[in-house]
């Protein structure tokens, strides 16, 4: 069978998609609103996507009447300030920013700090001229001084989005007050001048093949560096999805993977257990994986795959969770082909993660695997090489636990250890695991694999970025991914994970899988230990 070079075939397919003209930048619109386009580019939205205008504008008027989502009103209320000149609605949208956040003691750290300079930058845009010269004064200075103190803050390309979450508000707030503020532009360099350098090599190494090695947490910030993406497309003429190809011509692909199957539209964007995070719920951040999708349907619309992609996002017609709404109508493009999700391919392989998919179909009632083998990047990634997961109808072999606590005890000594996973145990009643993973309690012995926490690395064990990691290499090189090869009848993958384990233990550990379709799972392990009498 074909092995490695079935996937490095994979990924020379991968980059013959839909490509888009040399990028051509153009200078910042003077007038406002500009993030989104025009006023007038707004009108036309709402007439050509009346629905979903219809949601934004009803959630912007009554949203107080929806249960923990009044806060979250005020970028719709700016959009209907800015397509109907609402003043009431504007001023809302102007009042709710300013007393939650613009008058705030400044927030530094590991807080999404981002997100606040992003919501009052899309109603500083979209109100502007609402806003009086005092109030404009306060949010240049709110925004100068968050940017400013934060410089040092979330500056891992790989570590839980928060580098995204960072810097979509960075630069959303920056080219909502690109003439007004004199900092802005240069911020905005800087800005880019990092992602070029470090976040960019970053996702085409940690998400090469559209997946994502930290698993679970790129449902939680993509979509915000998406709408980063559009906002600097329209704003300026940069495109930032070309300079990460690998990652972003299969992002939509590996996130409809990432889905376990259904039928409901309450089913279609619950996604697998991978690191920390939850599996199967729908609620909270799903409709953000819908719209991060759709984004790249637009972007890609004359790709056949994401056509096909974009039939199944119009499974979910639109949004059920009314804070989203104002999202639907602005990245909801019912103008993008569909294509016959029937004929798509029935697998991926993400080589970044070590990440493949597979499914029997595209029935709502398919037999899906999950298996991952791969490297070590940063945090909420868990102990799990070699891990797989199983479903039909229901959740059959899954990972255990709950994630209650990045560093308790129920995380530390179980949840993101090998024991509550599909791997493999190999004890050694002499191994002894640092104490302190993820700052957390005394750690026990579970049999699973290792953890070395290199001094200095903190309780994350990641590494800042790719240059970073390149040099910490030998600590992060945990799993290889031998082989993936679907035949159509059947799909062949196969993983090391030796280099998971403390070699003091382990010989070899290699694991091999057929998914027979529609519904035979083998799998073969071949294990040797050190010494005969580890369990």
């Amino acid at each position: 069978m074909n092995t490695l070079p079935k996937i490095a075939a994979l990924v020379l397919c991968l980059s013959a998609l839909t490509t888009h003209a040399a990028e051509t930048r153009h200078d910042v619109p003077k007038a406002h609103p500009r993030l989104f386009g025009s006023a007038a580019t707004l009108q036309t939205l709402a007439q050509a996507r009346p629905l979903a205008y219809k949601h934004t504008a009803e959630f912007a008027h009554h949203g107080k009447n929806y249960r923990d989502y009044e806060e979250l009103r005020a970028p719709a209320s700016a959009l209907v300030y800015a397509i109907e000149h609402d003043k009431d609605a504007g001023r809302s949208a102007i009042d709710f920013v300013m007393k939650t956040c613009v008058t705030q003691p400044i927030k530094v750290g590991h807080i999404p700090f981002g997100s606040d300079l992003a919501q009052c930058a899309m109603v500083y845009d979209l109100c502007f001229d609402l806003w009086t010269a005092d109030e404009k004064a306060k949010f240049i200075e709110y925004m100068n001084k968050t940017v400013d103190q934060n410089v040092g803050s979330e500056t891992s390309t790989f570590h839980n989005g928060f580098y995204g979450y960072k810097n979509w508000g960075i630069g959303l707030a920056c080219y909502a007050t690109y003439y007004e503020n004199p900092k802005a532009p240069g911020y905005l360099k800087t800005l880019e001048q990092d992602v070029r350098a470090r976040a960019e090599p970053a996702l085409e190494q940690a998400g090469d093949g559209g997946g994502w090695a930290e698993g679970h947490y790129i449902h939680y910030w993509n979509l915000e560096w998406e709408i980063f993406c559009e906002v600097a497309r329209t704003c300026e003429g940069i495109d930032y999805y070309a300079h990460a190809p690998k990652f972003f011509r299969n992002r939509a692909i590996a996130s409809m993977f990432e889905m376990f199957p259904g039928a409901e539209p309450s089913q279609l964007n619950c996604p697998i257990p991978m690191g920390d995070g939850g599996s199967g719920n729908y609620g909270g951040f799903s409709e953000k994986i819908l719209t991060a999708r759709r984004i790249l349907c637009n972007y890609y619309r004359d790709d056949p795959a994401h056509q096909c992609i974009n039939s199944y996002n119009e499974l979910v017609p639109g949004m059920d969770i009314p804070e989203y709404a104002y999202m639907d109508f602005l990245f909801h493009d019912p103008s993008v082909p569909k294509g016959n999700l029937k004929s798509f391919k029935l697998s991926h392989c993400s080589p970044g993660p070590g990440n493949v998919y597979a499914r029997s179909s595209w029935e709502h009632d398919a037999t899906y695997l999950y298996f991952k083998c791969g490297d070590r990047f940063t945090a909420h990634q868990h102990l799990d090489v070699g891990s797989f997961t199983v479903f039909k109808n229901t959740p059959l072999a899954i990972p255990g636990g709950f994630y209650d606590d990045f560093a308790g005890n129920h995380a530390c000594n179980y949840y993101t250890r090998t024991i509550a996973t599909n791997s493999m145990l190999i004890f050694d009643p002499s191994e002894k695991f640092p104490d302190g993973i993820r700052a957390g309690p005394k750690s026990f012995n579970d049999g699973g694999q290792a953890y070395p926490l290199p001094k200095g690395w903190g309780q994350n064990w990641g590494a800042l970025d790719p240059a970073e990691r390149e040099k910490n290499f030998k600590n992060m090189d945990t799993g290889d991914l031998l082989a993936f090869d679907d035949q159509g009848s059947f799909l062949y993958t196969a993983g090391d994970c030796t280099k998971a384990y403390a070699p003091t233990k382990c010989d070899f550990f290699t694991r091999q899988i057929v998914f027979i379709r529609p519904d035979t799972i083998v799998i073969f392990d071949r294990v040797q230990s050190k010494n005969a009498n580890f369990k």
